[in-house]
């Protein structure tokens, strides 16, 4: 099978929908993501029907988000945010939310007042018919809380966060099983080094991706996930064409080196 490729909307940076659809329909892109929290979802959305471009899965927001590990209205208000975002997956016919579980080195222990909020977001979820993929960030433990306790919990793997955020930790073999959403990006392998670069720009080992995802037998969209904001020391003179040409390049490359891998693993 060829699987498809995709790409984040305002990678580069704020484009008007039609020239970044674009310039996605151009380099093979055939899906996108953008954040549930994106003011401008609505029109992103209509500028999308009829493109051939389809949005796999939101992003929900995450500033915040460890306040749903403590007591209090901020917890309450994390929450809700979140249980938003799944609304807006069902207004939009878009199958899949990706959710931070916590965010920095110091986030909080999993605990019952967070335990509880994330219990009413899957069960929202699973009433509406929305997956939750759960994204790796610094804790391993709270994944593991997550799909220990709901099984329809998905996994969304962020290579680069695995590479800067918790070098030598590998998550593939442990949640690739539940792998439903990818965040595939580069950076230069230093602790909170998280650049979002286009794939073989810095030091990341895509071979070493490339087969876990095939290893996996996961067939959905190898979807990138860039900010070109994050890496300007390295993209500053870059025009909205060479950029997506460059994205592009790499996620054909990446793509070629997934199914030779699924290929050779028998897992196609």
């Amino acid at each position: 099978m060829t699987r498809k490729i995709g790409i984040n909307v305002n990678c580069y940076g704020p484009l008007p929908f039609d020239e970044q659809i674009s310039l996605m329909k151009k380099e093979g892109f055939e899906a996108c993501f953008t954040g549930s929290a994106n003011p401008e979802l609505d029109n992103l959305m209509k500028a999308l029907e009829g493109s051939g471009v389809v949005c796999d899965n939101y992003h929900a927001p995450f500033d915040g988000i460890n306040d749903i590990w403590k007591p209090g209205e901020a917890g309450d208000v994390m929450l809700a945010r979140l249980i938003d975002s799944v609304g807006k997956c069902v207004k939009y016919d878009v199958p899949a939310l990706v959710v931070h579980l916590s965010s920095g080195s110091k986030a909080p222990h999993v605990n019952d007042w967070g335990a509880d909020r994330f219990a009413a977001l899957m069960a929202e979820a699973d009433r509406v018919g929305v997956a939750v993929c759960y994204e790796n960030q610094r804790k391993l433990s709270n994944l593991a809380f997550a799909f220990e306790q709901f099984k329809t919990a998905r996994f969304c793997w962020d290579c680069g966060h695995e590479f800067c955020f918790t070098p030598g930790r590998h998550y593939m073999p442990i949640f690739g099983d539940k792998l439903s959403a990818l965040h595939i990006h580069d950076n230069p392998t230093e602790y909170n080094g998280d650049k979002h670069m286009i794939p073989y720009d810095a030091k990341i080992d895509f071979s070493y991706v490339a087969e876990q995802i095939a290893l996996s037998g996961y067939e959905g969209t190898l979807m990138l996930e860039l900010l070109r904001r994050n890496s300007m020391f390295f993209y500053e003179n870059y025009t909205p064409e060479q950029y997506f040409s460059r994205a592009g390049a790499a996620a054909r490359r990446l793509r070629e080196e997934v199914e030779a891998a699924a290929a050779r693993l028998g897992t196609n």
